[in-house]
């Protein structure tokens, strides 16, 4: 059983930088997909960033790009999302996911992913 937990939400000010985790268990995440995605009120969950377990591919929303970086660490298991340069509209549940098919084609869509987080709050005050 794939286990996916984040931490690193909070209250921050605009222009400030935050650090998300991901920590993932439960099987061998190398040949897995793994992201990014956040939700606000109201709205749709859209992607944020994407990466490849076995290479580090990586990939961003366009509204984040230059921001945030997406990264992991094999020896811990964990996936990390380091947020730089927040904005008001960054505030958002944000979402751990992991796929265990074939992804990168479907990487922006919530459907190409079969595991889930439970999601951590982001709010940025401006």
């Amino acid at each position: 059983q794939v286990q996916l937990v984040e931490s690193g939400g909070g209250l921050v000010q605009a222009g400030d930088s935050l650090r998300l985790s991901c920590a993932a268990s439960g099987r061998t995440f190398s040949n897995y997909g793994m992201g990014w995605f956040r939700q606000a009120p109201g709205k749709d969950r859209e992607f944020v960033a994407a990466i490849t377990w076995s290479v580090g591919r990586t990939d961003y929303a366009d509204s984040v790009k230059g921001r945030f970086t997406i990264s992991r660490d094999g020896a811990k298991n964990t996936v990390y999302l380091q947020m730089d340069s927040l904005k008001s509209e960054d505030s958002a549940v944000y979402y751990c996911a992991a796929s265990s098919r074939p992804f990168w084609s479907g990487r922006y869509r919530a459907g190409g992913y079969n595991y889930w987080g439970q999601g951590t709050q982001v709010t940025v005050s401006s």
